[in-house]
């Protein structure tokens, strides 16, 4: 009787599909905060970019100050 709860408590410490899962969701949600946080971060910059960019390709000028082609 004892080795049979020896055995099965000695595979259950060897069983570590529930760690690296734990671990796997660890990293997700780390990665996760890191994109928020650039996100937010770049936000405005990026937007800026992005409007400047297509003043440009329609041929109208970008103004920074307020922020609109002219």
């Amino acid at each position: 009787m004892f080795a049979f709860f020896s055995n099965a408590a000695s595979r259950i410490r060897r069983d570590e599909k529930g760690a690296t899962a734990v671990e796997y969701g660890i990293m997700v949600s780390l990665i996760a905060v890191v994109i928020i946080v650039a996100v937010t971060l770049l936000g405005g910059t990026l937007k800026n970019t992005f409007l400047q960019v297509q003043c440009s390709v329609s041929g109208k000028t970008w103004t920074a100050a307020t922020s609109v082609c002219a």
